[in-house]
């Protein structure tokens, strides 16, 4: 190649992005000065704008942002940084569910990284892929704030606790077969665009939805009921399964009581009924 022809070829320029059809622009667009109204900086309304879109194709594409940029009188540029800077926006088409499973470092020695590199075997897809029936998109997530419970799993950003790789195998094949799949708190599943909407500020309309209960469990809230004398001091170091700490009170958990992977034993999340979590040690015991 002559020095002449050694500068960096880049392509033709990258047409505009085509616009939503009439009646989707119509019905995108009352939706959106409804969340806009919400705001005294109209600026402030993009990121429920994001969902919006998102609800719409299942992620945010360069349609959605530019729908996004004209009604915030914002550049692209500005929309397009604020969506690649959040991971709960996808860039290009998603499955009906996002599971993401957390490969933090609690969850990840809990169990976090065996569960995935399973899901990846038995579904066939890598990290950010899905399936080719379009119902699962497997991602690793950083953390799902949700130690207490590790390791976890979340679908479509719904709690998954106390998992293990073959509860979360059963899990994304309840999935794809469309069986009725209950997470272990929160509001039963609905599909990703669904979620996005509602992530987008508007009601959860199916019945029960909302009286679900996503409340945080007894293992996080321990701390703050000791802070506040409400509870008795507990023992640091865990007994074997099936005794109790030497010198512990007697904890019958109530039915609401959502325990953690350190209470062993007990019975793990809905989809892995038989499969009790393992005792937490302390070092050297």
């Amino acid at each position: 190649m002559t020095e002449s022809r050694q500068e960096v070829i880049l392509g033709m320029p990258q047409l505009p992005a085509p616009a939503y059809p009439t009646e989707v622009r119509a019905r995108l667009e009352a939706d959106a000065k409804e969340v806009i109204a919400r705001y005294p900086g109209s600026r402030s309304a993009l990121l429920p704008l994001l969902h919006l879109v998102q609800s719409e194709e299942g992620y945010v594409s360069r349609t959605g942002m530019a729908f996004c940029a004209e009604l915030l009188e914002l550049t692209t540029a500005e929309v397009t940084a604020v969506a690649t800077f959040y991971s709960m926006y996808r860039r290009r088409p998603s499955g009906d569910y996002q599971v993401g499973v957390c490969t933090n470092t609690l969850c990840a020695v809990m169990g976090g990284d065996a569960i995935f590199d399973r899901l990846k075997d038995h579904l066939g897809v890598g990290n950010d892929e899905t399936t080719e029936d379009g119902k699962v998109t497997l991602e690793h997530i950083e953390c799902n704030a949700a130690c207490d419970f590790a390791p976890v799993v979340m679908v479509n950003w719904e709690f998954f606790d106390n998992q293990t790789p073959e509860s979360a195998t059963r899990l994304v094949d309840d999935l794809i077969a469309g069986r009725t799949v209950e997470p272990t708190r929160g509001a039963p599943l609905c599909t990703y665009k669904e979620t996005a909407r509602i992530l987008a500020g508007f009601p959860d309309e199916r019945p029960g939805a909302v009286e679900a209960t996503g409340g945080a469990g007894h293992a996080s809230l321990i701390g703050l009921k000791l802070a506040k004398g409400e509870a008795a001091p507990q023992p640091r170091v865990v007994a074997p399964r099936g005794e109790a700490p030497r010198g512990a009170q007697p904890h019958d958990p109530s039915p609401s009581e959502h325990l953690s992977s350190h209470d062993a034993p007990q019975q793990t999340s809905a989809s892995d009924p038989e499969h009790p979590a393992g005792p937490a040690a302390e070092e050297g015991e």
